[in-house]
Order: C-alpha cells, then structure tokens, then sequence
C-alpha cells in the first residue's frame, strides 16, 4: 500500500494585514536606492538646466555665470528634483530607485501620503542632508528605523 504524503496548505493570507507582512527598510537599502534615483535626476536634470539655457540665453553664459543666476539656476534644479519625487511618491508610493529595491512610503495608516506631506517631506529630507545626513543616521537610533523626515511627516519607509 502506498502511504499518503500530507498535503501542505498554504497559510490564509487574508488574516495578516499588509502593515503586517511589510517590514520598516533597513537604512543601507534606502541609500542604494537613492543611488539608483541619481541617474533619473541626472537626466531630469540635464533637459532642466538646457530648458534654462534656452530661457536664458542672452542673459546666461555658462562659464561665467552672475551669481544670482547661478543660485537661480541651483534652485530650479532642486524645484525640478522635487517634482520627481513628490510625484513618485504620491501616484505610485516609490521612486525608481525604491520600486528596484522594494520599497515604498506610506502614511502611519498604510495610505498614500498627499503632496502637502510629500513636499514637506522632501525639504525636510533635504535639511537632512544638508545636515551632513544626520536625519538619515538617526534612523539607526529609532525604534521603527525612521529618519528625522519621516518621523515629522508621520511616514514610513518600508519594505515590501
């Protein structure tokens, strides 16, 4: 007679919430996909500082700039860098540089965050590593491994 082999059942998903199965990102993996966020920026970038150029042309010489247009030019550059990520953050959750590591943000009620949060996340997130990437660091010291950012905006980074 042949013996039976049990049958194994796959656990019942349906119980665990997705707050449960989703795990706070460890800080290495948030600074990988920063890495990877470079070079969509780079090229986001590059079409921001020709669009200028092309404004300016008569005004700008690129090798010897005016300073207030090159301060000009610096804040045109971060408004651009932060339209990709208040838009990323807010219609899909996640850069490309977190959709390739796994990641995601969200609310501290697994919502999508709205662009007032994104907006002042991402100037807070800049204060961060203007401070010499302080508000990063601190998410070592966090019980929940958030950054100083997330924690004012009641976010959370996480893994999927």
């Amino acid at each position: 007679m042949l013996a039976r082999t049990p049958i194994r059942r796959k656990p019942d998903m349906s119980s665990t919430s997705a707050s449960d199965a989703a795990k706070p990102a460890p800080l290495w993996r948030r600074f990988t996909s920063m890495i990877y966020d470079l070079f969509p920026l780079v090229g986001l970038w590059i079409v921001a500082a020709a669009l200028w150029v092309l404004a300016f042309h008569d005004v700008y010489d690129p090798q010897h700039p005016q300073p207030t247009l090159r301060v000009l030019l610096g804040v045109w550059l971060l408004v651009v860098a932060g339209a990709y990520f208040v838009v990323s953050w807010t219609r899909v959750g996640a850069t490309i540089g977190m959709r390739a590591w796994k990641l995601k943000l969200v609310r501290d009620d697994d919502a999508r965050i709205d662009a007032r949060t994104a907006m002042i996340r991402y100037v807070l997130a800049l204060v961060s590593l203007a401070a010499l990437g302080c508000g990063f660091w601190y998410a070592w010291f966090d019980a929940d491994g958030r950054a100083w950012h997330d924690r004012v905006c009641r976010t959370r980074m996480m893994r999927l």
